[in-house]
Formats: structure tokens, C-alpha cells, sequence
């Protein structure tokens, strides 16, 4: 009799090393986002559980991502701690909204130079406020800000003893993460980021080191959901403009990774539609919990593919032993030192920036490479919002300005009419081309102008390719009516 659950031995062990992989970087997370610890660990539960249950990717891991971090802390810095789980309850029903109406697609056609150049802009805003974290300084509140004051926190720390020695454990848990990559591949089976953590940890315990740690409130307490005073702050236009950002950049952040994700297995695909439910109905009951916003999560996603993972049943797990951690090893989490977390959120900052993508598009398709650097620049110098919508308008510019290809070809024989024929896209941004071309002919001559070999004439086109005509049909027409010049005897 064939067993009910067939995978369950390969979805157990890679469900463990999900876990594993994910713990460290859900107390990170909240941690840079600006709120307790222990809510990174609630979206972490939530996502394994409630999203891992549903339909639409089988293999995709969700949970507290660092490409929301920047966003969320200026939500929470904004708004308040209180005014979060509304937000994220808001963008959870949007999600579930756009994913009914089958709008899910759409996430896919965004450009892939703004995707990466939000994650860039992103990585580096995270890089420059965990800097600061691991030092145990207060940093700056813009990203801007934060880069422009590095030269100065260096300063500072120079001289303080206890931040040199929060720094060196930042340093020590970066160096930790990128060197285990190069151990054998048996040791490799710990993750990397809960070594460096758990090693950062019992330096500083053993060396009794005055840094500072996680601060413990409880599951239980740090749990607030949203009450009616939260709810109130609907009237803000400001606060509706998060959730719009929320919805949007969660929604297209777990789409990609699932793209991702379908490259690395060969079981069923996702499904676009049912995903973004699913992600919506784990933002719902995140909001209603008051923690952070979940996406899907390329690291642990790909983590659980590689670790063997055959089901949903392994996504599942991982969110049951979060949630047995949460409750039986709270006081582990006091033990933690916050500039373990911060380092690794630098490791996970660097990896967000596309270095060789840059490089291949800057080669290949220079406009896109200027987009992207430019939506990161963006996001570091105003905002994540405003960011992403400078490059999605980029993108859109570039495009219309790549189809709107048009040749213009002019045969002049010298006498009789001019030829003049336009084949391609005439579009408005072609057009002082076009005009320049056609009010450079001769003045003198008719011109017979051929349109059959255009595929798109917009509005702005078309009028002033009338309004061109009638004006050399009026030249030709005063040129005619103009009695000769007598000749000279």
C-alpha cells in the first residue's frame, strides 16, 4: 500500500535546514526594521504555516524579507509601531484582491532593470544603517543621510572602546558567513548566517563582552494587534500610499522569487494568481498580529530546493519549529548580540546589489543598466516609494522610445515632385525629426509624402504631419500666384 505522505523523510530534512537558514534572518530583520525581535519570528511562523498550506508555489519559503526592511522602518518611524499591523493588513487584502481579479500576471511584466535596481538601492541603505547598528550607534534616518555620515561614525567609534568592540563582532560574523562557504561540504550542512550567530554569541558570553543584545519581551507580548485608533490613522493619505507600496513591492518581490524558484526544480510550476492569494492571506493575518509584512524569500527558497524538499510539507514544518523555538527557547534570544544580526544583514545587504548584472547589462543594454542605477540612486537619495516609481517611469520612456523606430526616405530626382516615404512607429518622440526632415525640402516643389509603410501614427503625428502639408500647400500656392519678376533689358 503506497504511503499517504511518500516525500516526508526528504521534506523533514530540508524543512530543518529551512529552518535553520531562516531563524537568524527573521530576528535580523525585525531587528533593522525598527521593531521587537520576536515579530520577525511571528512572520516567519505565519508564512511557514498559513502561506505554506496554500496553493500556488509548492517549493517557495515566505516569511520576513531584507528587501522590505527600509520600508518598514520608515513606515514604523512615520507612523508608528501601532499603525503597522494595519498597514500590512491593508496591503494582505489588496494582494488577495489583485490575485482574485487574476491581475497576478501582471507583477511579471515589470522590468527586470527596476527590479534589481530597487533591490540594489535597498541592499545599500541596509548596508550603511546596519554599519551603524553593528557599531552600537544611532544612525541617521534617510538613506542619504546614512551614507554621508559614515565618515563621521568612523570618527566616532575610533574613539569609543565599546563600539570598536561591537563593530569587531559585526566584522567577526560577516567574516564567519563568507568563509563557510569554502568549508567541506559536511560542515556546510550548519547555514552559514546561524554559525556566525551562534559563534557571535558565545564570544561575547564567554569573553563577557559589553555588547548589546537582543531585547526579550515574550511572543505573547510582543504581539499587539491593530486597534481602533490605528485604524483611524485611515484618513491619511500618507498611510494609503504605504499600503499601495507594501502591496506593490511584496507582491512583485515574491513573484520574481518564485520565477526564480521554478528555474531550480522540475515540479510543478506556480501559479501566479493563487501565490499572490496566498501571500495576501499571510499578510492579513500578519497585520492582524501586528508584525511584519512576508514575502517570498529567494534564500530560503532556494535552500529548501537545494536541501531535497519534494512538497509543501517541508515550507510547513520550518514555520512549526520557528513556532516551537518562539515558545520553549525564548531566553536564547536575549543572548544574541545585535551586532551578530547586523552583520548579518550587511552579508544579506551585499548580496541584494546585481554587480554582474550591472556589468552584463552595461555591455549589452546600456539604457537598462542606466535604469537601474538610477532607481537605486533614487531609492538611497528620496525614498523606496518614489524610487521605484523613477525607474518604472524610465522603463516606460525607454520603451516607447526603443519602438518608436522611423525612417524617413526623400528621393530627389531634381525635377518633378519630391518622394518622400515614412515607414515604422511615428510617434510624438520621433516627431522633431521628422519635422526637421520634411521642412528641409525644397519649398519650391510638391511633395508627395507616403504613409503606407507606417505600422503606428499617433495623434501628435498625424496633426502635425497635416498641419506641415497645409503649410507647404500654401507656399506652393503663393509661389504660384506670384506674377513673374520682369527681365531686364
Amino acid at each position: 500500500m503506497p504511503s499517504r505522505f511518500p516525500h516526508l523523510r526528504q521534506d523533514f530534512a530540508a524543512s530543518l535546514v529551512v529552518f535553520l537558514v531562516a531563524l537568524p534572518l527573521c530576528l535580523g530583520v525585525a531587528v533593522a526594521s525598527g521593531v521587537p525581535a520576536e515579530l520577525g519570528l511571528v512572520t516567519g511562523i505565519v508564512g511557514g504555516i498559513v502561506t505554506g498550506m496554500m496553493r500556488g508555489s509548492s517549493l517557495q519559503v515566505s516569511g520576513p524579507a531584507a528587501g522590505m526592511t527600509v520600508l518598514v522602518f520608515e513606515a514604523v518611524r512615520a507612523f508608528g509601531l501601532p499603525a503597522l499591523g494595519v498597514i500590512v493588513l491593508l496591503a494582505g487584502l489588496l494582494q488577495i484582491a489583485v490575485g482574485a481579479l487574476r491581475w497576478g500576471r501582471w507583477f511579471r511584466a515589470i522590468s527586470v532593470s527596476v527590479v534589481e535596481g530597487m533591490l540594489a538601492g535597498i541592499g545599500l541603505v541596509i548596508i550603511a544603517g546596519q554599519v551603524y547598528a553593528a557599531a552600537g550607534i544611532e544612525a541617521p534616518a534617510s538613506g542619504l543621510a546614512k551614507i554621508a555620515g559614515l565618515p563621521g561614525a568612523v570618527v566616532e567609534v575610533a574613539g569609543n572602546r565599546t563600539a570598536l568592540l561591537s563593530l569587531a563582532v559585526g566584522a567577526a560574523t560577516i567574516g564567519v558567513v563568507v568563509l563557510w562557504q569554502r568549508l567541506p561540504q559536511r560542515v556546510r550542512a550548519v547555514p552559514g548566517a546561524l554559525a556566525a550567530v551562534v559563534l557571535a554569541t558565545a564570544a561575547t558570553q564567554l569573553l563577557a563582552l559589553p555588547v548589546a543584545t537582543v531585547e526579550v519581551n515574550g511572543l505573547l507580548d510582543a504581539i499587539q494587534p491593530p486597534g481602533a485608533d490605528a485604524f483611524g490613522m485611515l484618513t491619511d493619505v500618507a498611510l494609503l500610499g504605504t499600503v499601495l507600496a507594501f502591496a506593490l513591492i511584496a507582491s512583485a518581490e515574491s513573484l520574481f522569487s518564485a520565477a526564480a524558484v521554478d528555474r531550480l526544480h522540475d515540479g510543478p510550476r506556480t501559479r501566479y494568481n493563487q501565490e499572490l492569494i496566498a501571500q495576501g492571506a499571510g499578510n492579513t493575518i500578519c497585520g492582524m498580529l501586528g508584525a511584519l509584512p512576508m514575502t517570498a524569500v529567494i534564500v530560503r527558497s532556494s535552500a529548501n530546493v537545494r536541501a531535497g524538499a519534494r512538497t509543501k510539507a517541508s515550507r510547513v514544518l520550518h514555520g512549526v519549529w520557528l513556532l516551537l523555538f518562539a515558545t520553549l527557547l525564548p531566553a536564547a534570544l536575549g543572548l544574541i548580540p545585535l551586532a551578530a544580526l547586523a552583520g548579518i544583514l550587511v552579508h544579506a545587504g551585499w548580496k541584494l546589489i546585481p554587480f554582474r548584472a550591472v556589468v552584463t547589462l552595461w555591455r549589452a543594454h546600456r539604457g537598462e543598466a542606466m535604469i537601474l542605477v538610477v532607481t537605486a540612486v533614487a531609492i538611497v537619495a528620496v525614498n523606496m516609494f518614489e524610487g521605484v516609481l523613477i525607474g518604472l517611469a524610465l522603463s516606460v520612456a525607454k520603451s516607447a522610445w526603443d519602438t518608436s523606430h522611423i525612417r524617413l526616405t526623400v528621393v530627389d530626382k531634381g525635377v518633378g515632385p519630391v518622394q518622400a516615404r515614412l515607414t515604422g512607429n511615428a510617434t510624438f518622440l520621433r516627431l522633431p525629426k521628422i519635422l526637421d526632415t520634411l521642412e528641409a525640402l525644397p519649398h519650391d516643389r510638391p511633395v508627395e509624402l507616403d504613409l503606407s509603410g507606417l505600422h503606428h501614427l499617433d495623434h501628435a503625428c498625424r496633426t502635425a504631419l497635416e498641419n506641415w502639408s497645409e503649410r507647404h500647400r500654401s507656399t506652393l500656392a503663393a509661389a504660384a500666384a506670384k506674377p513673374p519678376e520682369p527681365s531686364p533689358l
